[in-house]
């Protein structure tokens, strides 16, 4: 099942404070960047974050679930209605993550 452009819109819109946010349409769902990090995605109506320890620290009691058949376990973010807590944490993500690598041409 995709998810809905309705859903990516409203969580662009709780993200709306964090700088850096982009997102790019992959097989019908959602990858969300942050200053050029991929951090998680929309799968099926849900938010889901890669399991940094920042996003463990944050949502201890969070819910692991798997994006789509095959993928890695994410954390499932249920606090989507506030803002303040989905800046903190994406930007520690993003803070915790590698540079992404430069592409050879």
């Amino acid at each position: 099942m995709a998810s809905s452009k309705a859903y990516l819109e409203f969580v662009l819109e709780q993200l709306s404070d964090t700088d850096g946010i982009n997102y790019r349409t992959m097989m019908g769902e959602f990858i969300i960047y942050c200053r050029s990090k991929v951090i998680g995605g929309i799968y099926d109506d849900r938010f889901l974050v890669k399991p940094a320890e920042a996003a463990k620290r944050l949502m201890p009691d969070a819910i692991y679930e798997i994006p789509y058949e095959g993928g890695n376990k994410m954390l499932l973010v249920e606090d989507i209605d506030n803002k303040e807590f989905l800046k903190e944490m994406i930007e520690a993500i993003a803070d915790e993550l590698p540079e992404p690598k430069k592409k050879k041409r």
